[in-house]
């Protein structure tokens, strides 16, 4: 998100504010935290860290896009800049380097005013101690927090907090709440409607909120800890909370946070993210993972223009603006669930994988005070790529798959637990499919899902999806093979995956019948 930074306050803005600096003032740039790096701080009307963006949609190398995804990952919160330059190929000189010159900051500043940013937040709409903010934001303690707030915004937490409005004080009984930015539009039902269909009973569920609104539930795993996250988007979204106010913002922003940005909905009119957890430290990294998995900082407006005048695709945009392409909350666990989905129908893989997860994940007691009504409870977290590899062939006896499908878990479960397949990185999508097709089991169809809903490329396309071809049947009124829409799908280009979740989004809502089979 672009800035416009105002020498004569040191202060930045966001475009559509409403002070008028004059222009001879204005220094503009490419993302808030370059601003933040030359001393600049946010505006206090225009709040531009409260924005939904992220600083991997820069155009940037691709080894800083690969050190940018890292650190939105939380990757400096646990290794230095040596070990980040050396994941990507460079020494840490060089990759500062060329951070200064494509992003206006160094990796260390971006990570740390990701922490700052998302602090800032629980500071202004929760009523978490200092210290129970400093580890939620992945600070080491207090004094830390502290010299990152001033730094950044020029004030201590003591006055921002002062500066919250009149009469915001949330209730964190029941879980923490957060409100959840996006980029405008975005289709939640059709997001939860997505998840409907490819649900791990036991790992995680749709279901309803006490208001009747549709909602997803999973488990996870925190600082070691089993948890549990709920996601909905009530009618009057703060009514998740225990009063009108109680919604703690979360994690957006080219930094990884921000608050409630305004929209013609209404200011709380936006998707609410309930954690229930034994400890609040690190939750910036469960945020993380729920934005990516909503897409909420991707923008929808390039792929919908680039598709509006499609003959075929172009209706189906103007019918469902603002729908995502749903990514995945836990990479492995995405992955798998797509190897298993081969061949296979989306209830079958679903069963499939609840099977691995009942007998190689984690079990825990779900805390009572869940909101979400779901007909199958949680029970388990998803098993890590290591425990599946531990398991071996042997250990998936009795489970229904058959031995070639258990070798590529198994074979896929090695190539992650070892680090040959990194499941984050930023290859171009020639070299990811290329990459994933050289493990054993693994074809075209399959590369290209993994690349789309694990690894956020924009233009895969698994032309042999049966679903997709069925969808693109129904639109033509022929039969189409997968040669044919492969073909098709050229002039979708750069945003085949986008073409795709849109077919699937129009064919579910048109047929009565279950999702076809191979259909992600």
């Amino acid at each position: 998100m672009q800035v416009s930074a105002v020498r004569t306050t040191g202060i930045y803005c966001r475009a559509d504010c409403s002070a008028q600096p004059l222009p001879h003032n204005v220094t503009q740039y490419s993302n808030p935290v370059a601003a933040e790096a030359n001393g600049f701080r946010p505006c206090l009307r225009c709040h531009p860290e409260r924005q939904a963006g992220s600083l991997a949609d820069l155009d940037v190398p691709a080894p800083v896009g690969a050190a940018l995804l890292r650190i939105n990952d939380g990757y400096l919160d646990d290794h230095d800049e040596e070990a980040l330059a050396a994941h990507v190929g460079y020494s840490a000189r060089q990759l500062r380097r060329l951070f200064e010159h494509h992003v206006g900051a160094t990796p260390t500043t971006i990570a740390r005013s990701r922490r700052a940013h998302f602090a800032r937040c629980l500071i202004d709409d929760t009523d978490l101690t200092f210290g129970e903010i400093a580890r939620a934001a992945g600070f080491g303690g207090p004094r830390q927090l502290h010299r990152a707030i001033t730094s950044v915004f020029c004030f201590t937490p003591t006055e921002l907090r002062s500066k919250r409005r009149q009469g915001e004080r949330p209730q964190l009984d029941g879980g923490l709440v957060l409100t959840v930015p996006y980029l405008a539009p975005f289709d939640f039902e059709a997001f939860i409607s997505h998840q409907a269909a490819r649900v791990i009973a036991g790992v995680e569920a749709v279901g309803v909120d006490p208001g009747g609104n549709p909602s997803y539930i999973r488990s996870f795993s925190a600082c070691g800890h089993p948890g549990i996250a709920e996601l909905a988007m009530p009618d009057n979204a703060a009514s998740m909370a225990a009063g009108p106010n109680d919604a703690a913002s979360m994690a957006a922003g080219p930094n990884g946070t921000a608050a409630v940005p305004e929209d013609a909905g209404g200011e709380r009119n936006q998707p609410q993210l309930r954690l229930h957890l034994p400890t609040y430290d690190s939750i910036i990294d469960a945020v993380s993972r729920c934005r990516a998995m909503l897409g909420a900082d991707e923008d929808p407006s390039p792929a919908e223009a680039a598709l509006a005048d499609d003959p075929l695709i172009g209706p189906l945009v103007r019918h469902a603006p603002g729908l995502r392409v749903p990514r995945s909350w836990d990479r492995f666990e995405t992955a798998i669930r797509i190897v298993v989905n081969q061949q296979i129908s989306l209830a079958a893989a679903s069963t499939m994988c609840s099977r691995i997860a009942q007998r190689f994940g984690t079990p825990f007691d779900a805390p009572s005070e869940c909101c979400v009504d779901v007909q199958v409870p949680l029970t388990h977290l998803f098993p890590g790529a290591a425990s599946l590899a531990d398991a071996g062939p042997s250990g998936f006896a009795g489970l229904g798959f058959t031995q070639r499908r258990i070798d590529t878990i198994v074979g896929l479960s090695k190539t992650v637990a070892s680090g040959d397949l990194d499941l984050s990185a930023t290859d171009t999508l020639e070299d990811t499919v290329e990459r994933l097709c050289e493990l054993p089991g693994i074809g075209p169809w399959t590369a290209h899902l993994i690349a789309m809903r694990v690894l956020g490329h924009d233009d895969a396309f698994p032309a042999s999806d049966l679903g997709l071809r069925r969808a693109a049947e129904g639109l033509l009124g022929h039969p189409v093979s997968a040669r044919e829409l492969k073909a098709l799908a050229e002039s979708w280009r750069p945003y085949r995956s986008w073409a795709a979740q849109h077919l699937w989004h129009a064919a579910a809502a048109s047929s009565p019948r279950p999702p076809d089979s191979r259909s992600h």
